[in-house]
């Protein structure tokens, strides 16, 4: 899902990267004024968690690649802007250091990868699972918000490929990713709808699982029903 360069045009990528810029100083700020000093190694360990898992790109037909992100059950765990800050940060590591994902893309990939899939996947699971705070429903809910959260993710990376010929052609060809919606979305998001949300439903319930199990009043989603 890590967009290269050379894929967007300026047209999308500079105000996704301002967009991206202004809800990481409202992150860093909530972040900054709610997050404790000792939950501080939680969120290394957060970034380092997602910077691990988004290492696996699986090459799919059509030729895009598919990966797990980690950015629901971070959101879950630590919440969603804590989840912004710490995927956020790996994904620039990542473009910097590895070239996985462009740096003219950062913005737009931090906006899918860390803002989109944990605000959407800390929804889902809010509407999922109602007001229990263990058992089936609790489960459930875990791995449909991390299924929806990347798929989610996956759409909103569609759109900007596939707008494209739309914003950026010249003489009626296109100048930067050159199929529309009607290849782009299907591309992207049907892979995610058939393996990598499914992989990254069953992260999410596991790993919750086990800090539920463990440790259930670290976890931001169900202190949230507590209060």
């Amino acid at each position: 899902m890590h967009i290269p360069d050379g894929y967007l045009s300026p047209q999308t990528y500079i105000p996704l990267y301002a967009v991206f810029a202004g809800l990481m100083g409202v992150a860093l700020k909530k972040v900054k004024k709610t997050f404790s000093a000792k939950n501080i190694p939680y969120l290394g360990m957060a970034s380092a968690f997602s910077f691990l898992i988004m290492m696996f790109n699986v090459p799919v037909p059509g030729g895009t690649t598919g990966h797990a992100v980690g950015a629901g059950i971070v959101a879950l765990i630590l919440g969603p802007w804590t989840a912004m800050v710490a995927v956020s940060v790996a994904l620039i590591i990542q473009a910097f250091l590895f070239g996985d994902g462009g740096i003219t893309a950062i913005g737009a990939n931090c906006f899918n990868m860390a803002v989109v899939m944990p605000f959407v996947s800390i929804l889902v699971f809010r509407l999922a699972r109602g007001k229990a705070t263990a058992g089936w429903r609790v489960t459930i809910a875990a791995f449909l918000s991390g299924y929806v959260g990347i798929t989610a993710a996956a759409m909103v990376a569609a759109i900007e490929f596939g707008i494209q010929p739309l914003v950026a052609s010249s003489n009626g060809k296109p100048l930067y990713a050159p199929y529309g919606l009607e290849v782009a979305v299907p591309a992207m998001v049907i892979e995610h709808l058939a393996v990598f949300g499914i992989v990254e439903g069953l992260v999410t319930m596991v790993v919750l699982g086990f800090f539920l199990k463990n440790d259930p009043d670290s976890v931001y989603a169900i202190r949230e029903v507590k209060k």
